[in-house]
């Protein structure tokens, strides 16, 4: 089977505790999986970051899947992200979560990766596509692969949608092109709040470059519903918790089935 075997798997271990980064958490219960794959010897190929790691679930029952890759929030691969992961592979998808923070942790991370998303190049960008790449290789992968996003994630998922077969971009940011980057786009399946203060009229916007671009696309805004209303539980530094509620940065049950819904029927047009 292509993909990390047991020497790579000992080397993830090793460089995470050298570098103090990283999580060795099992996979939920329910949903067999791997806790952590080891993407630093592509990676090093492809001159992205090193280490780079990633969190792969697998759907139950016997492969090859469509792939799917997810591009985590601003605030890094934590416990919402990978429940994020295991829910798209429960819906029958291959799933990696790539870890944007690998080589240093948020506090090292997160400025260059803002920086790659701002100017549309950078590491990050190679690092998605480097977890692209991982799962076209893989056996168990039919070779279709898609792209999911939250926050930040959902702007990286955007801005690389052309390097896809499908993308759902869940209150990302618009590129600074968009005419030139949707025109090559894949088809996209967006998710936004009404009451994000952070994306106002971004929905609108993106809906009227794709109808321009010819791009086929599902892009919906909810009502009473603000910024990462698809997280099933509070996120960020518990310190800045209540801000973040305060910016309406809060989870919306109601609006995130009905946003999970919509992608899963997307991705099932699209990457089947």
């Amino acid at each position: 089977m292509t993909g990390p075997n047991q020497r790579n798997r000992q080397r993830a271990c090793a460089v995470r505790r050298e570098y103090h980064i990283g999580r060795t958490d099992s996979t939920s219960d329910t949903v067999p999986g791997m806790p952590q794959v080891d993407l630093s010897a592509l990676s090093a190929t492809r001159k992205g970051s090193f280490p780079l790691h990633g969190y792969l679930v697998r759907p139950e029952g016997e492969g090859p899947w469509p792939g799917v890759v997810v591009v985590h929030e601003v605030f890094g691969l934590d416990e919402v992200m990978r429940r994020q992961t295991e829910r798209m592979a429960r819906a029958g998808y291959l799933t990696l979560a790539i870890d944007l923070y690998s080589a240093g942790g948020a506090k090292r991370c997160l400025i260059p990766t803002m920086r790659s998303l701002f100017s549309g190049t950078g590491r990050a960008f190679l690092d998605v596509g480097t977890a692209r790449e991982w799962l076209v290789d893989h056996d168990d992968c039919t070779t279709k692969v898609g792209v999911v996003g939250f926050c930040m994630g959902g702007g990286f998922a955007l801005v690389c949608a052309g390097d896809f077969a499908a993308a759902a971009v869940n209150y990302g940011q618009l590129p600074k092109n968009p005419e030139e980057i949707l025109a090559r786009a894949c088809p996209v399946v967006g998710s936004y709040g009404a009451q994000d203060k952070s994306l106002p009229g971004v929905a609108a916007k993106l809906d009227a470059a794709l109808t321009v671009a010819g791009i086929a696309h599902d892009v919906k805004e909810y009502q009473g519903a603000g910024h990462s209303f698809m997280n099933d539980a509070p996120v960020g530094p518990r310190v800045l918790r209540p801000l973040l509620k305060i910016a309406g940065m809060v989870p919306n049950p109601d609006a995130a089935a009905d946003a999970w819904a919509r992608i899963e029927l997307f991705f099932s047009e699209h990457l089947s």
